[in-house]
């Protein structure tokens, strides 16, 4: 059929049943009615685009320059900006702990105030994570000869970023804060395709090298001077992840992921799993790797080298 049949086959304007939009609306926002985020109270929920807010206005004050434009960059040194993300920061907590209370049905009096304690001791936070951050600058520094100088490090890798965001969120997820560390962390995914928990303990002079498809689960802890390369994934283990029912163990409290102690390389798309599983310090853990299981510090873990067949395609063209 051409192209003139087909839209000579289509009805004309007043043939045309124009949808019902109300009812549509009515529909798509029934199954998320009883919600607290639905209704009157979606105004106090946490949103994403004003967590991503926070993410740019934090980054703008722990590499004053390096993630602002210009007219950004002179009022770079002013308090005001540390005052502004202390106010964007206050504000989505506040939205979080009424998120919380209303969830698990309990009274929400002092909420303002716990909103302003927890941003407080978070900003007060601020100078300790640039000086970590510093170390994971001065670690892609020493790790990665292809990196000319420390700016270009912080200009373009996209682990500067996703460590700066989890640094600051995991604060906030230390304190109880619900909700938005995850949100944070969730931006610097979206970003950068690394993808950190805001539970995740990391420890000093951190290297992701490239970073795209990391994932580092809730419980895992990663000690100083350590290197992941793309694709790694420190995860759950499934049998281990549920009770005698079937149920999945949810939270912090259930040791899930793995640990890394102090100077272990992992390599590129290698997967270690499990709560018990501890990979000893300065162990080097190679690619492909499947890994659940512990072993001793100073352990190389490699896969078998698969066998290759190598064939010409000379050969082949030339015969035809």
């Amino acid at each position: 059929m051409t192209v003139v049949q087909v839209l000579g086959s289509l009805p004309t304007g007043r043939d045309v049943v124009r949808p019902d939009f109300d009812a549509i609306s009515d529909a798509l926002q029934q199954p998320y009615r009883h919600l607290v985020v639905a209704g009157s109270h979606r105004a106090s929920f946490p949103d994403r685009h004003h967590a991503a807010t926070i993410c740019d206005l934090l980054l703008n004050q722990l590499f004053p320059g390096f993630f602002a434009d210009r007219e950004t960059l002179e009022r770079s040194a002013k308090p005001n900006d540390v005052r502004g993300l202390h106010l964007a920061l206050e504000t989505q907590i506040r939205r979080a702990l009424r998120y919380a209370a209303r969830s698990a049905g309990t009274a929400s009096d002092d909420i303002i105030v716990q909103a302003t304690e927890h941003a407080d001791a978070s900003i007060a936070e601020l100078p300790t994570i640039q000086e970590l951050l510093a170390g994971d600058v001065e670690a892609a520094f020493s790790n990665d000869p292809s990196a000319i100088d420390r700016e270009i490090i912080i200009l373009s890798y996209p682990s500067i970023e996703a460590l700066a965001i989890q640094r600051f969120a995991h604060r906030l997820y230390r304190r109880g804060v619900p909700l938005l560390p995850r949100m944070l962390t969730e931006v610097a995914h979206s970003r950068t395709g690394i993808d950190i928990h805001p539970g995740a303990v990391l420890g000093a002079s951190f290297f992701i090298d490239h970073g795209t498809g990391v994932v580092i689960g809730e419980t895992a802890t990663i000690g100083d001077h350590c290197v992941l390369y793309q694709g790694v994934t420190l995860g759950a283990w499934n049998p281990t992840g549920r009770d005698e029912h079937g149920v999945l163990r949810r939270g912090a409290v259930n040791k899930r992921h793995p640990d890394l102690a102090d100077h272990v390389t992992v390599y590129a798309g290698a997967t270690i799993l499990g709560g018990d599983t501890c990979i000893g310090h300065h162990s080097i853990i190679g690619g492909k790797v499947w890994l659940t299981e512990s072993v001793i510090p100073y352990s190389v873990v490699m896969m078998d080298a698969p066998p290759l067949r190598i064939r010409s395609r000379r050969v082949a063209s030339e015969s035809t």
